[in-house]
C-alpha cells in the first residue's frame, strides 16, 4: 500500500510517477500485489501525472478495494492534512469526502474524533486541515445517511455533534480569527459552516447559529484587512456559508423568513453598502446577491436601491471599480432569486414598475471607463455589466419576454457590438460571446433584436463557438460590416475609433484595414458614404476633449484621409464634411498640452489640404500656427509633415514657389528660439499667402 499511496498522494508529479512504474513492475515480476492490474490500470504513468485527478478520482477507485481503504485513510489524516503546502491540504480533505462512503463507519467513530480535537489545536497548519476535513467528511456521512433514508445525525455520537459546535467558539475565544493565521482560519471554518448547513444538522434554534452569524458578518467586515491573496477567498466562502446558513436555519415550516430577523439582516447588509472601505462594499454586495427568496421577500426595492447607488461613480469613490463590479453580479444574482412576474409587485418580483430600472443601472456600467494606477479597472465593471445584461434578458424572455422593450433591446445589442470592436482582446472576447448568446439563443428568441437577418448572415450559428473573437484578424473583418446596419454604426465605429488608433500593433493593423475594407465598399454609393460621415462627425463631436476617445479617433482619421476614404469630396466646391471636421479638430487641440493629441491632429490638417474651397487657406494658417507652437516637437513635426504634404498634393500650391516653400520648411532648425523661428513662419505666410498670425497680448 506505500507505493499506491506515493503513486496516488505524493506532492511531487516525479515522485507519483516512480511510485507508479515501481508498483508496475513488482506486479508484473511478483503478481502478489491484491488487485495489481485494476490498479495499474488506474493509475498508469500518464494518469498519476495530473495532481487533482490521483486525489480526487484515482484514489476513489482504489479506496473501493478493502485492503487500501484504511491505509489510504490513515495516511491523509496523519500526513496530508497538516500539509505545509495548503493546495495539498485542501485537497485531502476533498479526498476524505469522496471516499467516506467507502468507511463511513470508520470515518465516524475512529477519524471524526481524531480530528476534533486537532481543530482546535496548536498547530496552524494542522489546525486548518482538520476543520476542513471535519466539514467534508461530515458532509459525507450526513448525505449517506439520507440516501439510505436514515437520520442525518446516524452516524455521529452526542460528543461528535458538540465537538463540531465547539470549534467556532473555541477559535473565537483564543482570538485566533485575527492576524496571519486568520486569513486561513476564516474561509475554513465558513466552509464548515456551509457544509453543517448543507448536511441539515439539527442547530435549529441553538445559540451557535448567531455565531455562525457573526463570523460571517465579520469577515465580510474584515476584508479590508487581509492580503488581496486571501481576499476574494475569504469573500467567496463567507458568501456560500451565508446562503447555506440561512436556507437551512432562517426558514419556518410556511417557507418564510422571522420578520424581525429579515429586517436586522438586509437593513444591516444595505446599510453596510455605503460603507467607507471598497471590500466591505464588495462584501456585502456579494452576501446581498446571495440571499435565498424567502429573505429577500417584501424587500426587493430596498435591496436593488442599496446595489444600484453602490454602481454610481462618484468623486471620492471613482477608484471602486471593484466594488460597482459586485453589485453589478448581485443584482443580476437578485433578479434569477426572486424570478419575474409581470403584473406583480416590485417588492416581490421582477415585474413591470422595476425591470426599466434594472436595465437602466446594469447599461450604465456598461460605460464605466474608469482607469487608475491599475490600468483599465472599469474593464471589470463593464464585463460584468455585460454578463449581467445577459443574465438578466434570458431570464425574462424564458418568463415574460414581453417586459423586454425594443428600446432596451437596441441599447444592449448596441453597447455590446461597441464593446466586440474595442481593443483589449479579453473584454471584446466576452462581449462578442454575449452578442452572440443573444442573437442565438432559442428557447424562445430575445425579441426586438435590431437587423436579426442581416447578423445571422454575418455571424451564422455554426460559427458560434469556433469563432475567435480574441483574434483581431477574426474579430474585427465580422464587427465591421456593421457599419452597413444604421441601428450599428454609431457604436460601432466609436469602438474602432478606439482600436484603429490605438498602439496595440495587432488590433490596429486588422482594424484599420477592415475598416479600409468597407470605406472601399461604399465609395461608389453616395448617401452611404455621406451617413457615415455624419455618424463619424457626431461621434467626435460627443467625445470632445474625452482623451480616451479623441487621441485614438484624430489618428484614425489622419490614416482615412492619407488611404482616400473621403475622395468623393475633393471634386466638390465647398464640401460640408471636411469643414465641420476642420472646426472639431480646432476645437480638441485648443489650449491643449498633450503632445500625442496635437501630433494626430497635425496629421489631419495635413489631410483636409486636400479638399477644395475657402478650406485650404484656413488649414495653412492652422498649420502656420502649430509651426510656432511653445514645444519644438510640435514645431519639428508640422514642418516635417507640411514638407511631405506639399509633395503629397502637388497641386495645393502655386509651381512656381513650392520649392522655395519645401526649402524653408527643409532648411530650417524648428527647434531654435521662437522670434527665430516666427521670422521664418511669417517668410512662409508671405509667400503662401496666408495672413501672419498675430500675437496675442496676455
Amino acid at each position: 500500500s506505500a507505493l499506491v499511496i506515493a503513486a496516488v498522494f505524493d506532492r511531487d508529479v516525479n515522485c507519483r510517477r516512480a511510485a507508479s512504474a515501481a508498483f508496475q513492475e513488482n506486479v508484473g515480476r511478483q503478481g502478489t500485489f491484491p488487485h495489481g492490474i485494476d490498479i495499474l490500470t488506474a493509475a498508469d504513468y500518464f494518469a498519476v501525472g495530473n495532481r487533482v485527478n490521483c486525489y480526487l478520482t484515482i484514489s476513489v477507485y482504489i479506496a473501493g478495494f478493502p485492503e487500501y481503504t484504511q491505509p489510504m485513510i490513515d495516511h491523509l489524516v496523519n500526513m496530508k492534512i497538516n500539509h505545509w503546502d495548503s493546495v495539498i491540504r485542501e485537497l485531502s480533505t476533498k479526498a476524505l469526502h469522496n471516499i467516506t462512503p467507502q468507511a463511513p463507519e470508520y470515518m465516524a467513530n475512529v477519524v471524526l474524533p481524531r480530528l476534533l480535537p486537532l481543530s482546535v489545536g496548536s498547530d496552524l497548519h494542522t489546525r486548518h486541515g482538520a476543520i476542513l476535513a471535519c466539514a467534508e467528511i461530515t458532509h459525507a456521512l450526513c448525505k449517506l445517511a439520507q440516501e439510505n433514508n436514515r437520520p442525518v445525525t446516524y452516524y455521529f455520537s452526542e460528543k461528535s455533534l458538540e465537538g463540531l459546535k465547539q470549534i467556532h467558539q473555541e477559535l473565537s475565544s483564543r482570538q485566533l480569527y485575527r492576524g496571519l493565521g486568520g486569513e486561513l482560519m476564516r474561509p475554513a471554518v465558513c466552509t464548515l459552516i456551509e457544509k453543517l448547513s448543507l448536511s441539515k444538522m439539527p442547530f435549529r434554534g441553538d445559540p451557535i447559529i448567531g455565531g455562525w452569524q457573526w463570523l460571517i458578518n465579520d469577515s465580510l467586515r474584515h476584508l479590508t484587512l487581509v492580503s488581496s491573496a486571501a481576499r476574494q477567498h475569504i469573500k467567496e466562502s463567507a458568501v456560500s456559508a451565508l446562503a447555506a446558513l440561512c436556507n437551512e436555519f432562517y426558514i419556518n415550516e410556511r417557507g418564510e423568513a422571522d420578520p424581525a430577523l429579515q429586517d436586522e439582516l438586509v437593513t444591516q447588509y444595505v446599510s453596510e453598502l455605503q460603507n467607507s472601505e471598497e471590500m466591505i462594499r464588495c462584501g456585502f454586495s456579494r452576501a446581498l446577491g446571495a440571499l435565498p427568496r424567502f429573505l429577500l421577500k417584501g424587500r426587493l426595492q430596498q435591496v436593488l436601491e442599496g446595489l444600484k447607488k453602490v454602481t454610481v461613480i462618484s468623486p471620492e469613490d471613482v477608484s471602486f471599480a471593484e466594488s460597482r463590479r459586485d453589485a453589478l453580479i448581485a443584482i443580476a444574482k437578485v433578479c434569477q432569486t426572486v424570478g419575474v412576474k409581470g403584473d406583480g409587485s416590485q417588492q416581490e418580483y421582477v415585474c413591470r414598475e422595476n425591470v426599466g430600472q434594472i436595465y437602466a443601472t446594469l447599461l450604465t456600467g456598461v460605460t464605466d471607463y474608469t482607469t487608475d494606477s491599475r490600468g483599465d479597472v472599469g474593464g471589470w465593471v463593464r464585463e460584468a455589466a455585460m454578463t449581467s445584461l445577459m443574465e438578466v434578458t434570458l431570464l425574462l424572455v424564458q418568463n415574460e419576454a414581453e417586459l423586454i422593450h425594443a428600446n432596451i433591446c437596441k441599447q444592449i445589442m448596441c453597447w455590446l457590438a461597441q464593446q466586440s470592436a474595442e481593443k483589449i482582446d479579453k473584454f471584446r472576447a466576452h462581449a462578442g460571446s454575449v452578442f452572440l448568446t443573444l442573437l442565438h439563443f432559442d428557447h424562445p428568441p430575445v425579441p426586438h433584436i435590431p437587423h436579426r437577418e442581416e447578423l445571422e448572415r454575418i455571424f451564422p450559428r455554426w460559427e458560434k463557438e469556433t469563432l475567435n473573437w480574441n483574434a483581431a484578424s477574426e474579430a474585427f473583418p465580422r464587427i465591421t460590416q456593421l457599419l452597413g446596419l444604421p441601428a450599428y454604426q454609431y457604436h460601432v465605429l466609436l469602438g474602432l475609433s478606439v482600436s484603429v488608433g490605438g498602439l496595440t500593433e495587432t488590433t490596429l493593423r486588422y482594424s484599420a484595414q477592415s475598416l479600409f475594407d468597407y470605406m472601399k465598399k461604399i465609395q461608389s454609393d453616395p448617401s452611404a458614404l455621406e451617413g457615415f460621415c455624419e455618424t463619424l462627425l457626431k461621434v467626435f463631436e460627443d467625445n470632445l476633449r474625452n482623451d480616451r476617445v479623441s487621441v485614438p479617433l484624430l489618428t484614425m482619421l489622419d490614416q482615412m484621409l492619407a488611404n482616400g476614404c473621403f475622395d468623393m469630396f475633393t471634386e466638390q466646391e465647398n464640401p460640408a464634411f471636411p469643414v465641420k471636421l476642420f472646426t472639431l479638430c480646432k476645437e480638441e487641440i485648443k489650449r491643449s498640452k498633450d503632445i500625442r493629441k496635437l501630433r494626430s491632429s497635425i496629421g489631419v490638417f495635413c489631410g483636409l489640404i486636400q479638399f477644395q474651397g475657402d478650406m485650404r487657406e484656413k488649414v495653412f494658417f492652422q498649420l502656420f500656427l502649430l509651426l510656432c507652437h511653445p514645444f519644438p516637437i510640435i514645431r519639428k513635426t508640422t514642418a516635417s509633415q507640411v514638407y511631405e504634404m506639399l509633395l503629397t498634393y502637388s497641386d495645393v500650391v502655386d509651381p512656381a514657389i513650392v520649392e522655395q516653400a519645401m526649402a524653408i520648411l527643409s532648411d530650417t532648425n524648428w527647434e531654435a528660439e521662437l522670434p527665430v523661428v516666427r521670422e521664418r513662419r511669417n517668410c512662409l505666410c508671405d509667400l503662401l499667402k496666408v495672413p501672419r498670425p498675430q500675437l496675442v497680448a496676455k
